[in-house]
């Protein structure tokens, strides 16, 4: 008699993605009311925006880090249900070339939700005359029709349920 032996390998499949927690603690503002018509036109995609109270950033659930800006304002994240998001610190912050901002992640690392990803100096931007405004964009939001966001008016990081798909 022949035996095969038995694949142990273990599932390793997550479920999908369903919501997003805050990934800042804050005052909620509605994507069409941010301060810069590339963000309120939704020309990236839906999403939302918090005014901040802290200054680290946390991953809003478990994916994949995708993109990392030079200028270290801002990060992407793919997540294992196909949704891409774009984490914005700030309005027009690019300009600040790095200055203020911390990585706390690597292009391509797997992270879980609540993982601290990118730390800022809240004064230093404001201080450069800046908003400080976190904005959250699913940049391929057409491509989810169930896409909703909260309507909630604070929120609290790693907590309040911003988005579900």
């Amino acid at each position: 008699m022949f035996f095969r032996k038995k694949s142990r390998k273990k599932e390793t499949a997550q479920e999908p993605v369903k919501s997003l927690k805050a990934m800042i603690s804050g005052e909620i503002i509605p994507l069409e009311d941010v301060a810069d018509p590339v963000f309120s036109s939704k020309a990236l995609g839906e999403g939302i925006a918090i005014r901040p109270d802290g200054q680290v950033i946390t991953a809003p659930c478990a994916g994949k880090i995708s993109m990392i800006a030079d200028t270290l304002h801002a990060i992407g994240i793919t997540l294992n249900n196909g949704a891409e998001l774009i984490i914005h610190e700030g309005l027009d912050t690019v300009s600040m070339n790095g200055e203020g901002f911390k990585v706390k992640v690597k292009n391509g690392e797997e992270i879980s939700q609540g993982t601290p990803i990118l730390e800022f100096d809240k004064a230093l931007i404001e201080e450069k005359g800046f908003a400080a405004d976190c904005i959250l964009i699913v940049t391929n939001s057409d491509q989810f029709p169930d896409l909703t966001f909260t309507t909630e008016r604070s929120a609290v990081q790693n907590e309040t349920e911003i988005c579900s798909f």
